[in-house]
C-alpha cells in the first residue's frame, strides 16, 4: 500500500479559528481535508460544486450552522439554514431545486423552541421555492449541542449561460458588491449583549437568488464569478478570488456601504468591516463592457438598491487585495485571522 497523499496541515489541534472561513480554515481544508477527500483536483475550492448525472448538469452544496443564540434581529438559525444553502448554490450559477436537512438537538430542548425553527425554516424555503424533500434528527445529552444544530445538502439546477470561474477574470473587470456589508455579524455580537451599545440594526439574512439571476438576465456573457462573503466577510472572499485567480483586486474604500451602526461598532472593537460577516449580500466580477448593465439590473432588483461598483481586477500585485483609501494611500487587505466573532452562523 502507498503512503497516502500528503498532509500540510501541522496545527497540533483544532481551534474556533479553523472554522471562521479565514486563514485558519484555509489552511485545514486544503492542508487536510481536500488532499485525502478530494484528491490532486486542479478546480479552485467553492461553496457548491458542478457534477454531470446521465448526462445532467447539477449543482450540490452542503452547509452547517451554529448560529448563537438561536434567534436575532431579522432571522433565526432556520431561516438562515435555509438562505445559506440556496446562496451557496445561487452564487455558483444554480437555482435551489431540493434540500434536505438535519436537525442535532439536545436534550431538554423546548418544543416551541423546535416547532419556531421548524417553521422559519418552511417559510424561508417556500419563498424561493425550494423543496424539502427529507432529512435525520438526531438528539445528545443535555449540555452536549448548545440548544440546536442544523445541517443541510442542497441540489440546483443550473441558470443557463452562467459560467463563472476565478480563472476567467482579467485585468479591468469590475468589482461588484450588492449591499451594505457587516449587517450579520454585528447584529448576531449584539444579540448576544456582548456590546454595550444601541443600534437599530438586523441582519441582512435572505436569498440573494433574485439577484442573481436579474444578473444572470442582464450580464451572463461577461459574468466572471460571484461569491457570497460570509465568514471571513468581503476581505476573506476577495483574498480567495485574487489567489484562485492570481491577480490583484483593487477597491476604494470610501465606496464601500457601511451602516453607521456597523461602523461604530467595529471601531470600538478594533474590528474592520471588511472581516465582518454578512448572510444576505454577494459578490460578482464583471467585464467592463457588462459592468453598467449589470449595476443597472442589481438596483433595479428589489433588495438591489444599494448595490455598487467598488473597484477592479488588477495585474499586480499578484494574489493580493488592495484598498485605497480617501486620502490617496493604500493598504494591503488581507484575510481574517483568528475568530473576533465566533458562531456567527
Amino acid at each position: 500500500m502507498g503512503a497516502g497523499p500528503k498532509i500540510r496541515f501541522r496545527d497540533a489541534q483544532i481551534e474556533m479559528a479553523h472554522g471562521a472561513g479565514g486563514k485558519a480554515s484555509r489552511r485545514l481544508i486544503e492542508g487536510l481535508f481536500a488532499p485525502i477527500l478530494c484528491g490532486a483536483s486542479a478546480e479552485p475550492l467553492g461553496d457548491a460544486a458542478h457534477i454531470s448525472l446521465n448526462g445532467t448538469r447539477l449543482a450540490i452544496t452542503a452547509d452547517s450552522f451554529v448560529v448563537s443564540p438561536l434567534s436575532f434581529p431579522g432571522g433565526s438559525i432556520g431561516e438562515l439554514a435555509v438562505n445559506g444553502t440556496v446562496n451557496d448554490l445561487a452564487v455558483s450559477g444554480a437555482r435551489a431545486e431540493t434540500l434536505v436537512v438535519t436537525y442535532v438537538l439536545e436534550a431538554g430542548l423546548p418544543t416551541e423552541i423546535l416547532e419556531r425553527e421548524v417553521r422559519a425554516m418552511g417559510r424561508a424555503a417556500r419563498a424561493p421555492g425550494v423543496a424539502i424533500a427529507g432529512g435525520d434528527t438526531k438528539v445528545v445529552e443535555h449540555g452536549k449541542a448548545d440548544r440546536m444544530y442544523i445541517t443541510t445538502a442542497g441540489v440546483g439546477r443550473l441558470i443557463p449561460g452562467v459560467e463563472c470561474s476565478a480563472r476567467s477574470a482579467r485585468p479591468g473587470d469590475a468589482v461588484l458588491l450588492s449591499g451594505p456589508i457587516g449587517d450579520h455579524g454585528i447584529t448576531i455580537l449584539l444579540a448576544r449583549g456582548e456590546l454595550d451599545l444601541e443600534a437599530d440594526l438586523c441582519s441582512d439574512t435572505r436569498p440573494v437568488l433574485p439577484l442573481v439571476e436579474a444578473l444572470a438576465q442582464a450580464a451572463a456573457p461577461g459574468l466572471r464569478w460571484m461569491r457570497d462573503p460570509t465568514r471571513g466577510g468581503v476581505a476573506t472572499t476577495l483574498n480567495e478570488f485574487a489567489r484562485d485567480c492570481g491577480l490583484s483586486v483593487f477597491i476604494e474604500e470610501h465606496r464601500l456601504p457601511v451602516r453607521e451602526a456597523v461602523r461604530g461598532a467595529c471601531e470600538l472593537l478594533g474590528l474592520d468591516p471588511l472581516h465582518i460577516a454578512n448572510e444576505g449580500q454577494f459578490l460578482a466580477v464583471v467585464a467592463p463592457e457588462y459592468q453598467e448593465r449589470a449595476l443597472e439590473a442589481l438596483q433595479r432588483t428589489p433588495g438591489g438598491e444599494g448595490a455598487c461598483i467598488i473597484g477592479e481586477v488588477r495585474q499586480e500585485p499578484a494574489c493580493a487585495v488592495v484598498s485605497g483609501t480617501p486620502y490617496g494611500g493604500s493598504r494591503i487587505v488581507d484575510m481574517l485571522v483568528g475568530d473576533p466573532l465566533p458562531r456567527i452562523c
